[in-house]
């Protein structure tokens, strides 16, 4: 991600699970197309996406996700300006980021992803681990 100045913006996403390749190599389409990077949770439940970008990249990325119409999707935290939770995390490096669609294998995985992201508060909250900020 290469908008400088731009806010950047998040959001989340769970479904009951992620395992079709067809649906995931549109996924990684969108996520080229929009700039945005993302990250998957894939192969049993629940199924977890993240998200970053522009706000229009998110935004957009969470369309294409939409219309791949996924059994039990939730929009599970809106897309917003991305508040890096630790002090050694700043808003520049998200900026220095690969944009593209990753995958983690299981939710400890992405688990440390949204660590080294500054966003694992948010992510437990969004997830319903935790029932505060």
């Amino acid at each position: 991600m290469s908008h400088a100045g731009a806010p950047i913006f998040n959001a989340l996403i769970r479904t009951h699970h992620i395992t079709s390749r067809r649906k995931v190599v549109n996924l990684t389409k969108a996520a080229g197309k929009y700039d945005v990077y993302a990250l998957l949770r894939r192969g049993g439940c629940p199924g977890i996406m993240y998200c970053e970008g522009t706000e229009d990249g998110v935004n957009n990325w969470i369309g294409a996700v939409q219309r791949l119409r996924y059994k039990d999707f939730h929009l599970v935290t809106r897309p917003g300006p991305v508040q890096p939770e630790q002090k050694d995390v700043s808003k520049s490096a998200h900026r220095n980021v690969p944009t593209g669609l990753f995958i983690a294998k299981t939710v400890k995985e992405f688990s440390d992803v949204m660590d080294q992201r500054g966003v694992l508060r948010w992510w437990k909250r969004g997830m319903g681990y935790v029932k505060e900020y």
